[in-house]
């Protein structure tokens, strides 16, 4: 439903992402440099409308080295499974199997999250990083953590337990969210700016706080929060923002945002 469906489709279209208009302009190089990136921001929507804004964080992970693990976050969109879940079944997409990092996941599985493989069926807003990740190394191994709860103690407490498990590993850490939902194009940049302006501070607990107090529907504000608390004392920045208005013209728009937190100088 949100990206193609056979191998060479995708990885069509992965490219196509990485080249179109709002995207990167380049297909990405795989680099070797001591890595600077601890974590990111990517949106979840269909290729179509999102993936060249999530294409920035992708090429700069790519230039940066790829890690030896990802952690990834999402919202549960469905309503199944437990409220905080890391899921132990492996992902497949049409360009081949992603495996669960074993040992990280059961480090993650303590106190509020459970391992729960209900909660990630047919939940797409991890998922659909998968491709991207694969593209760019078919042996990626990563954890998914699914959190239907987004409350500010919750999140910040996924986000330390993450934070602690992945001390001393070569892991990087990305949030998956789309910004304002079905606003006018006016009404998303305004509000995203607000809640992006709380992310480039590394300032948590005033992103809860700009997205309760100003009605933002950003669907991944746990996420977003759990991944600046994992990578506390990193550096962000705002790669792109585009909303769906920018691909094609529609009264409604949903707003999509690629962030790098990387190691301060």
């Amino acid at each position: 439903m949100f990206y193609e469906g056979d191998q060479r489709g995708l990885r069509n279209q992965i490219e196509a992402c990485f080249l179109g208009p709002l995207g990167p302009g380049k297909l990405p190089k795989p680099g070797a440099k001591a890595r600077r990136i601890l974590g990111g921001v990517a949106p979840h929507a269909g290729y179509i409308y999102s993936g060249m804004v999530a294409a920035h964080l992708y090429s700069r992970i790519a230039e940066d080295g790829l890690p030896k693990s990802f952690v990834i976050l999402g919202p549960n969109h469905t309503g199944r499974g437990s409220g905080l879940a890391v899921a132990s079944e492996d992902f497949q997409t049409p360009l081949g199997v992603a495996r669960i990092d074993k040992e990280l996941a059961k480090a993650l599985r303590k106190d509020l999250v459970d391992e729960d493989n209900e909660a990630h069926h047919a939940e797409h807003s991890i998922e659909v990083q998968l491709p991207f990740l694969q593209y760019l190394s078919p042996e990626v191994k990563f954890v998914p953590i699914c959190m239907a709860f987004q409350d500010f103690d919750s999140a910040t407490s996924v986000g330390t337990t993450i934070r602690d498990a992945i001390k001393g590993k070569d892991v990087i850490v990305i949030a998956s969210t789309d910004m304002s939902h079905y606003v006018s194009r006016e009404t998303a940049k305004r509000k995203d700016a607000l809640a992006l302006d709380a992310v480039k501070n590394m300032d948590s607990k005033g992103l809860y706080e700009v997205v309760q107090d100003e009605n933002i529907s950003m669907c991944g504000y746990g996420p977003v929060i759990a991944t600046m608390t994992a990578c506390a004392g990193g550096k962000a920045s705002v790669l792109k923002y585009a909303t769906s208005g920018d691909v094609q013209p529609m009264r409604d728009v949903v707003g999509y945002a690629s962030v790098v937190i990387e190691k301060q100088d």
